[in-house]
Order: structure tokens, then C-alpha cells, then sequence
């Protein structure tokens, strides 16, 4: 029998998972830095993200599944992210962690994974 540790997913459900990307893109869509960069309708990016979280901290692998490798600095490649933008992004993704009610010890994970991530996806530098 081998350990396996709980993954984020295991901890938090999928519950607060939905409640971290309805208040992130609340909070994308009052940004006039961030909104020019998504299409009109947020449904289809709000539920693409959605996926994504639930795969990648742990849950159903149905992001992989319709749409493969997650492949994330070419998707955001066509949008000029700088460092503004990545600070908009992220001031509203830990903004929503706190919303969502996320605990300790997900809560600083998923900071921690967020801050990291969206360095990463800087393709336009000043």
C-alpha cells in the first residue's frame, strides 16, 4: 500500500474551487486593464479555467481531455501580458482565494502556484 497525499482538490472540493474562478473573473470584469484582453461573453474563458484548476490541483482530468496539454504560456501567448497586467491578474486571483474561502494550508499553494504561474506567462517586457 503506498501514501499518496492529498491533493488540493482532495482538501477543498470542486465547490470552492467554482467560488475562486466566479470571484476572480467578477474582479476581471470590472479591470479596464485586464477585460480588453477576454472576448464579450466571460462564460466559455471562466469555464475553461475552472477545468483547468480542478485538473491541476487534483480533480477530474476533463480539461485534458477536450482540450490536451495545458500548454499555457503558448495559449496566452496572443495577449500582451507585462508586468501590470501579471500584477491586475494576481492582485484578483489572490483576492478571490480569500472569497473563495479557501484554508491553510491550500490557501498558501495555491499563492504560491499563482505567483509563479503568472511570472511565467510575462511575454512583454518595457
Amino acid at each position: 500500500m503506498s501514501y499518496r497525499p492529498q491533493s488540493i482538490y482532495d482538501r477543498i472540493g470542486a465547490e470552492a474551487i467554482q467560488r475562486l474562478t466566479d470571484a476572480f473573473y467578477a474582479a476581471v470584469e470590472k479591470d479596464p486593464l485586464l477585460r480588453p484582453m477576454y472576448p464579450e461573453d466571460l462564460s466559455e474563458p471562466r469555464r475553461k479555467l475552472q477545468l483547468f484548476l480542478l485538473q491541476f490541483f487534483g480533480g477530474p482530468r476533463d480539461y485534458s481531455a477536450e482540450r490536451g496539454h495545458p500548454r499555457l504560456r503558448m495559449r496566452h501567448f496572443p495577449f500582451a501580458i507585462d508586468q501590470q497586467a501579471r500584477d491586475h491578474w494576481l492582485r484578483h486571483m489572490w483576492a478571490a482565494i480569500d472569497t473563495a474561502g479557501i484554508p491553510e494550508p491550500a490557501r498558501e499553494e495555491m499563492r504560491v502556484y499563482f505567483e509563479r504561474s503568472s511570472e511565467f506567462l510575462i511575454n512583454r517586457r518595457d
